[in-house]
């Protein structure tokens, strides 16, 4: 059991969900005229992630996501015990965030931080989606800390924030089924939540066997010239 990462996740999610849930409450204070939704949330979600990656990241690799720890466990970089542990601190660092809003705001202001498809989309359509944005995801996550590790606290931020600039319209964009989890069971509205248990956990999923098989494919041999 490794407590101290465990606390780091929880924290930095908590952190995380804290910047950009609220970033969709500033939108709704000041109005699309003053803080365009299309700006502010997307940049309020990437840069806290980008704020919990630099304040916890040190402590517990900064994966603030299940689906990150599923897909770093897949890989075998992280135990499945460990795995275990991340996600429920997640879970427990993300439903901290959403009671703040509660508290700070009210339920109806949980309720705006909801995922759920808009813009004409069905059920369906944003459960691909969400998968497919999910896998993007997870294969810079997977990719950068690897092979990039001294770029990969700024690429991973900026992968979410353009996932964000194409997916809030149509999904609500969560890519993280803690970020859904949380303001569904505080703010008394689950009936969307499979969406973005089922999508998220299988973009993961499909990531990892991605990259395990491109990464482990030979290197193509260089000739000597």
């Amino acid at each position: 059991m490794n407590a101290r990462a465990y606390l780091a996740e929880l924290l930095g999610t908590f952190l995380f969900f804290v910047i950009g849930m609220s970033s969709i409450q500033a939108v709704g204070a000041l109005g699309p005229g003053v803080a365009p939704l299309m700006v502010v949330v997307p940049l309020g979600f990437g840069l806290g992630l980008l704020a919990a990656i630099f304040a916890f990241g040190h402590v517990s690799g900064g994966h603030f996501n299940p689906a990150v720890s599923l897909a770093l466990a897949i890989d075998g970089r992280l135990s499945p015990t460990d795995a275990a542990g991340y996600i429920v601190s997640q879970v427990i660092g993300a439903i901290g965030a959403s009671g703040l809003i509660y508290v700070l705001w009210s339920q109806d202001a949980v309720k705006a931080t909801i995922t759920a498809p808009g813009s004409g989309f069905g059920d369906v359509q944003a459960l691909v989606f969400e998968t497919v944005l999910t896998a993007i995801f997870l294969l810079v996550i997977l990719a950068s800390t690897k092979h990039a590790s001294a770029l990969a606290a700024l690429a991973i931020p900026l992968t979410l924030v353009a996932i964000h600039l194409v997916a809030v319209p149509f999904t609500g964009s969560s890519v993280n089924p803690a970020r859904s989890i949380a303001p569904a069971l505080l703010g008394g509205d689950l009936s969307k939540l499979w969406i973005y248990l089922v999508g998220p956990t299988a973009g993961g999923v499909i990531a990892a066997l991605i990259y395990r098989v491109i990464d482990r494919m030979p290197a193509p041999a260089t000739s000597a010239g």
